[in-house]
């Protein structure tokens, strides 16, 4: 009886950090100044794109979408693990569980596509560049974008539809946040389709986003041994470096937080907090990168911030 009183609970709890007497507080307000930074950099980096005519370019077309999929990750997570610190209450509604859970997924997925195409552009300006604005136009651009959401919301859709088909048997979600693993442990029916749609929809999404980006940053390198022009050179460091510094601290912090799991000495709360950086260390670095490596960006936000002092 108790166990069916749990498949018809819409309401969950989460399993919370363990936080010393008068701590939760400093952690909260230490949580809330990383999000509104993160927030902030990123609605900057957007607003930057949007309103500077100069930033109207294909390259920045298909980089709009890395700062949007960055306040997805951020603000589908971070929240609401604050607000549990703070109220103590680590309740969620199933539904709004779920919803965490794909939107925290979508970012995921969302990060590696975005950062292929944002290659394949790089790969067309330096390799093509007397081609490159018949090959990137509108149209084409367009498509880009659209490839990439449709690719990540069709892969994330198809993992968590076959949720709907488990019968539900707890309610305790064994993390501070909502995500696939964690859902899966609530049902009591075969999980083995779940797991095998699973790690195929994250082999997919490795392998087109590494490929992809592989093949671009080789053509990429062998231009730049090949060209003699030293300005050529110069171009392609500053516009790649600051994808492959993205690309590298989303497989590093993705790496930690698999191996946390992996280990039985790494405590529960360590294991949560390395199942939050994944979705807190990109959104804070990566308008910071942009903005240190692409002359544009940073010229951009010095003359609006130039002008502001003006006035």
């Amino acid at each position: 009886m108790e166990n069916q009183s749990f498949e018809f609970s819409s309401e969950l709890t989460l399993d919370p950090f363990v936080i010393p007497p008068g701590g939760k507080y400093p952690v909260f307000f230490l949580g809330i100044s990383i999000c509104i930074f993160g927030i902030s950099c990123n609605l900057t980096l957007l607003a930057l794109i949007i309103l500077n005519r100069n930033l109207h370019k294909p390259m920045y077309f298909i980089l709009f979408s890395l700062p949007l999929n960055d306040l997805i990750g951020l603000s589908a997570m971070l929240p609401k693990v604050l607000s549990d610190i703070v109220t103590e209450t680590h309740k969620i509604h199933y539904l709004l569980c779920v919803l965490q859970a794909f939107l925290l997924h979508m970012y995921g997925g969302g990060v590696l596509f975005i950062l292929a195409a944002m290659s394949f552009d790089r790969y067309v300006a330096i390799c093509m560049p007397l081609r490159y604005s018949s090959v990137m136009i509108p149209r084409v651009i367009s498509c880009i974008i659209a490839l990439v959401w449709g690719l990540d919301f069709v892969l994330i859709v198809s993992l968590f539809s076959l949720q709907a088909r488990l019968p539900r048997c707890k309610y305790v979600v064994m993390n501070v946040f909502c995500d696939n693993p964690s859902l899966l442990k609530l049902t009591c029916g075969n999980t083995t389709v779940n797991n095998i749609i699973g790690l195929f929809n994250t082999a997919v999404i490795q392998v087109v986003s590494v490929s992809i980006q592989a093949y671009s940053y080789v053509k990429i390198l062998i231009a730049c041994v090949v060209t003699r022009k030293s300005e050529t050179k110069a171009k392609a460091v500053n516009t790649c470096v600051a994808q492959l510094v993205i690309l590298f601290i989303f497989e590093v912090v993705a790496t930690f937080t698999i191996l946390s799991h992996r280990f039985q000495n790494v405590s529960v709360d360590m294991q949560k907090i390395m199942g939050m950086l994944i979705f807190t260390v990109p959104p804070l670095l990566n308008p910071i990168v942009y903005g240190l490596y692409t002359n544009e960006i940073r010229s951009t936000l010095l003359r609006v911030l130039k002008n502001r002092v003006s006035m």
